[in-house]
């Protein structure tokens, strides 16, 4: 299954390209699958950004397809991961989320080596359709 077209708010896109960089890097060689996300993207202004798509600050229901098993996380920048119900953008679902649209799915390796497909099922809150731009 090839990668899905995925969206990324310019705000976003520069957040996160920030903190890559500033990662060790023992640290950012383990995060070449976000970048490879990233350097996919279609960019988007935070105004423009559709309803339905997963960006940063979102909570998102997603389905693991090979158990049925569903998940409603908010996907956040790691000063914000660990509370529950958070998922970080550094973790491997989290980067898999990232920019998917509702509907879409994603083919993502776990730590073991085998792969998850997972799809977003809804978008409980985005930023940017709540006009919150500057979070």
């Amino acid at each position: 299954m090839s990668k899905p077209t995925i969206t990324v708010s310019r705000i976003d896109m520069e957040r996160i390209e920030a903190l890559l960089e500033r990662l060790p890097a023992a640290d950012a060689a383990k995060l070449d699958a976000l970048r490879a996300e990233l350097d996919r993207a279609d960019v988007v202004e935070p105004a423009a950004m559709p309803a339905h798509i997963v960006t940063m600050n979102s909570i998102v229901t997603f389905q693991d397809e090979s158990n049925g098993e569903q998940l409603t996380l908010t996907l956040v920048y790691p000063a914000a991961a660990g509370a529950p119900g958070t998922v970080s953008i550094l973790a491997p679902v989290g980067s898999a989320l990232l920019g998917l649209a509702r509907g879409q799915q994603i083919d993502w390796p776990t730590p073991d080596g085998r792969k998850r497909r997972l799809k977003v099922l809804e978008i409980a809150y985005q930023p940017e359709a709540a006009g919150h731009y500057h979070r």
